[in-house]
């Protein structure tokens, strides 16, 4: 499934690199400003603007140190500020737009709760020390910029707000299209098994049907059959039966993805045997040489029983009647595997089936276990199938 998430810088970062060049530039405006044009004296001017810029970005992660600086760095302005009539207190331009800046990034980062709390704290302070001024200042020469910074900073902390109520709707909106994807792309997943598992049902396991029942019932419908005969197509019902018990297990599985995985039809090593049975019962001579335990995990021995079963399928269509050995080795750390056919002894009587996927597939089933496969002619003639599984594979 592909994966619809797209990748986006952190916002987090992106606050930080923000607020940090805002920081850079309000640093120096605010120091040049302050000194030169209010009278501050330098060393407070650099730290209470130091101090006041370093808040922007620290708001964005720490509200409540940054909250701590910005409100010393206010307090600094306001007592060092020299007395004259045409310049504002008790903050300067500068300082006041660094702490309107301030209580946006907070009303834009955090909740709603902490906005308020630090904005009345920032109206409460300006005002104490407006009343508390040690140099004799009032309240009304505080007025122009109290006015000034309660218009502004109001303003800012709603826009603030609204915008990231926007963005949380957006986000939400987009996690529901998501989801809708998701779901869609499963549902897609669900019907295209369930239609394989018609198709299925419709065609290969009707057709396994009509095997069975006219083997069943060839010993009642052909006069004179002789006792071979009767025991081949008792075979060949027998086989048919098998087959549409693995095709009913294989159309559950693909109806129900949660199913119960010991329902699905996985043959391993302990069935070897019995494949060697049935290949022998179809005309081929076959010797198989395998170790009495072989523990490896189930994947491992189902791709070893598919590998073998394949390989026999094989050596029937194109090389019916060749002597065949199988031989299954087990190693420390892999499984290995080899089944070679000697070359037909006389033509085969009647066309081989058409196939053209059997060493696809068995390539496929040994790269999903992490193993190798090697496939052609064998050097005496006829054809060997050699494969190694690692008894480790998931």
């Amino acid at each position: 499934m592909v994966d619809i998430r797209r990748r986006h810088p952190s916002p987090t970062l992106l606050w930080w690199f923000g607020t940090g060049t805002l920081a850079a530039v309000l640093l120096a405006v605010t120091f040049v400003v302050t000194a030169a044009a209010y009278d501050v004296p330098v060393l407070v001017a650099f730290v209470a603007g130091t101090a006041q810029a370093v808040s922007l970005p620290l708001a964005v992660a720490r509200p409540m140190h940054a909250t701590a600086l910005q409100f010393g760095s206010v307090i600094a302005f306001s007592v060092t500020a020299p007395v004259r009539p045409e310049m504002t207190w008790p903050l300067p331009i500068p300082g006041m737009i660094a702490l309107i800046l301030f209580v946006g990034v907070i009303a834009a980062r955090h909740s709603w709760r902490a906005a308020v709390v630090i904005w009345w704290g920032s109206v409460l302070l300006l005002i104490l020390l407006a009343l508390l001024d040690p140099r004799g200042r009032t309240i009304e020469d505080a007025g122009t910029a109290l006015v000034l910074y309660i218009t502004n900073s109001v303003l800012l902390v709603i826009a603030a707000m609204v915008l990231r109520h926007g963005s949380g709707i957006r986000r939400q909106l987009a996690e529901a299209r998501r989801d809708i994807a998701v779901e869609q792309s499963q549902r897609a997943v669900v019907e295209e098994r369930t239609r394989i598992a018609r198709e299925l049902h419709d065609v290969v396991a009707h057709s396994m049907s009509v095997i069975h029942m006219q083997a069943t019932s060839a010993s009642y419908r052909i006069k004179d059959i002789d006792p071979e005969s009767r025991g081949e197509f008792a075979r060949i019902a027998a086989g048919a039966r098998s087959t549409m018990r693995e095709m009913r297990q294989l159309l559950a599985l693909l109806r129900d993805e949660n199913a119960d995985p010991s329902l699905a039809p996985v043959p391993g090593l302990d069935r070897l045997e019995e494949l060697v049975e049935s290949t022998r019962q179809a005309g081929v001579p076959v010797e198989l040489s395998r170790p009495d335990e072989v523990d490896v995990p189930d994947t491992v021995g189902t791709t070893a029983y598919r590998i073998v079963q394949e390989s026999l399928s094989n050596v029937i269509r194109h090389a019916p009647g060749a002597r065949t050995r199988v031989v299954v080795d087990l190693t420390p750390g892999a499984l290995k595997l080899e089944v070679v056919n000697e070359p037909p002894g006389e033509p085969p009587g009647a066309p081989a089936a058409p196939g053209g996927h059997g060493l696809h597939g068995m390539r496929e089933r040994v790269r999903l276990v992490g193993g190798s496969l090697e496939t052609g002619p064998a050097e005496a003639g006829g054809y060997r199938v050699y494969a190694k599984l690692p008894r480790s594979a998931e």
